[in-house]
């Protein structure tokens, strides 16, 4: 269990251990999540029922047509935005202002159709802007574009991502990653054995939970959910709480600390249950 004594050192996230019993969903932010294509779905799935669980008052999942009886049926609680295409992501969610916390990638695929929406809504997010009113999350096919469009890397400052080895090698060769996160501005957060937090001008920070059981399919997705929904909940808390409003990119790299502790604790229960062999994605969330 997660205790006060846990986050005692990272004043303004009161909300993972005390809530108000006067307050409301609203009071924990509203989520967008973009995710799934034509074949995964369980993407979309498995990232909602994380964020979900990561304590989000509101969440709404943006999928293509092909995903609305499954996430209506597999998670209920979420809200649906549906794109105009049957099996992949080509519109722009309608009202993005009102969001949190946005995450992009799991499952979208890389249809030509998809890669220009991606850049229309990372443009439009940067107008707007991010940071304390909206944080930004990408993962998984988002970076995967990325990394076929260096040119719009500059439309992802402020962001979160969250890429594994091979994601990261595609983005960034072998640059250093505090260089990577310096330049760019951005939190990088390297998954591996020991998860590694880079955020521009501050020392790493190392992740000490989690085990080989979650080298599975879908454990990414289910991090980027825990991300979207600690995010949301961290701004929303920020608009009642001014005062407590940090560094952006302190702030970032609290919150995917957080997440990727979270993350880690839940899988690490979940291997003492079934063992790293048999342990699947779904186990995580189960165990948040």
């Amino acid at each position: 269990m997660i205790t006060k004594k846990d986050y005692s050192k990272y004043p303004g996230f009161e909300f993972l251990y005390d809530r108000d019993p006067e307050s409301h969903k609203g009071d924990y932010g509203h989520a967008l999540l973009i995710a799934g294509s034509y074949g995964k779905i369980g993407a979309a799935v498995l990232a909602t029922r994380a964020c979900m669980r990561s304590g989000v008052g509101l969440l709404t999942v943006h999928v293509p047509r092909c995903g609305v009886s499954v996430l209506q049926t597999a998670v209920p609680e979420a809200m649906l935005s549906i794109d105009a295409d049957d099996s992949c992501f080509t519109s722009v969610p309608k009202n993005l202002e009102r969001y949190d916390a946005v995450a992009i990638g799991p499952g979208i695929g890389t249809e030509e159709q998809t890669i220009d929406v991606l850049l229309r809504v990372l443009e439009a997010l940067k107008k707007q802007g991010k940071g304390k009113n909206c944080k930004l999350i990408l993962d998984a096919d988002a970076l995967n574009i990325l990394s076929v469009h260096p040119e719009a890397i500059h439309l992802a400052e402020g962001a979160v991502i969250t890429p594994h080895a091979g994601e990261y090698a595609r983005l960034f060769a072998d640059s250093d990653p505090q260089a990577m996160a310096d330049i760019h501005g951005l939190t990088i957060v390297m998954k591996s054995h020991k998860t590694t937090i880079y955020s521009p001008s501050l020392l790493p920070k190392v992740n000490d939970t989690g085990n080989a059981g979650m080298a599975t399919a879908g454990s990414g997705d289910v991090l980027t959910g825990v991300t979207l929904g600690i995010a949301a909940q961290k701004v929303a808390y920020s608009k009642r709480h001014p005062s407590r409003i940090s560094n952006n990119y302190e702030e970032n790299q609290q919150i995917a600390a957080m997440s990727v502790y979270m993350h880690g604790a839940a899988g690490d229960i979940a291997a003492k249950k079934r063992s790293q062999y048999a342990l699947i994605a779904s186990d995580i969330i189960d165990e948040l």
